[in-house]
């Protein structure tokens, strides 16, 4: 009996407040959406990471023949079978609990597969070059890709190497500035929490007092504060569930729209979030956003409705 009044109450004050549903669910709505792409920026951020960074390898760079900036070369030789065979050597004894495997390229390999695909006559910057032009390479991949600094520390300035290349300096500014707009975009949905929360209590706090003679009433003939109270709440809880659900509907839209049938067709060596990654958000927003409201429209009541 006493969940089919609360169930009665709450639908006749949703039917007699409709434009104070309306304007929470409009800024449940849009906090939400906020905070529903901050989190998959950051999906994408860490997507993106996992993908790249399992790929990503260390480059070691061997000197050239002629002339070379690094002190390591000073010899204006490139270093020998041998010399190579050593560094690989101690690439196992000093960074065996580091890099899992090491691939040597030699200059002639990547003069054939990889020089030539992009300079196919040889000609770069006005002059032919060939085989001998070129350097050897070792190719390292970490178990841990975040230890770069322990393998750069071994081998950089060691005879015969001219650089050692981290691959992920080439991600790391994409991230940054993904980074930055995950930042903003959680600032601008922690202000729209604080503007949802007092909203909604406010809508809630007016629409207790539109029916105040009903709520005296109520607690002449004995209704106890909650069972006063909660037709309010249950009316700001589900105005803010269907503004929440509008939000997963406009995120699962954008990410159609812009990242399945945009990026992700023209921009194909990136991977991106999908549909899935939504529908992992999505109950996380509902549930906050429903848990958000009540919590905001108890604290409001509380004083206005004290016994």
């Amino acid at each position: 009996m006493r969940t089919r009044f609360i169930l009665s109450e709450t639908w006749t004050s949703l039917k007699q407040n409709v434009s104070m549903i309306l304007s929470v669910m409009l800024v449940t709505f849009i906090s939400f959406l906020f905070i529903g792409a901050s989190g998959l920026m950051q999906a994408q951020v860490t997507k993106a990471k996992g993908d790249w960074y399992d790929k990503v390898e260390i480059v070691v760079w061997m000197c050239p023949d002629g002339t070379s900036q690094a002190a390591s070369c000073a010899s204006g030789k490139a270093p020998t079978k041998q010399e190579i065979v050593d560094l690989e050597n101690v690439i196992h004894q000093e960074l065996g609990g580091v890099v899992s495997k090491i691939t040597y390229q030699s200059r002639e390999d990547f003069y054939r597969n990889q020089f030539l695909k992009q300079h196919p006559n040889g000609v770069f910057q006005g002059r032919t070059l060939t085989a001998a032009n070129m350097q050897d390479t070792l190719r390292l991949k970490l178990s841990d890709p975040t230890k770069y600094q322990v393998v750069s520390e071994v081998l950089s300035g060691r005879t015969g190497v001219e650089e050692v290349v981290d691959q992920r300096q080439i991600f790391d500014p994409v991230f940054n500035v993904l980074n930055k707009a995950t930042v903003v975009t959680v600032v601008l949905a922690a202000v729209m929490v604080v503007v949802a929360i007092l909203l909604t209590g406010t809508t809630i706090r007016m629409s207790a007092a539109s029916r105040k003679n009903e709520t005296e009433i109520m607690r002449l003939v004995g209704a106890s504060n909650w069972t006063i109270r909660l037709p309010f709440i249950l009316e700001g809880v589900i105005a803010s569930f269907l503004g929440s659900l509008l939000a997963c509907g406009a995120l699962s839209g954008i990410v159609k729209v812009f990242i399945t049938d945009g990026l992700a067709q023209t921009v194909q060596w990136m991977p991106y979030i999908n549909q899935k990654t939504v529908w992992v958000v999505a109950p996380a927003l509902v549930l906050g956003a429903m848990a958000l409201s009540a919590f905001a429209s108890a604290i409001s009541l509380r004083r206005y409705l004290k016994a």
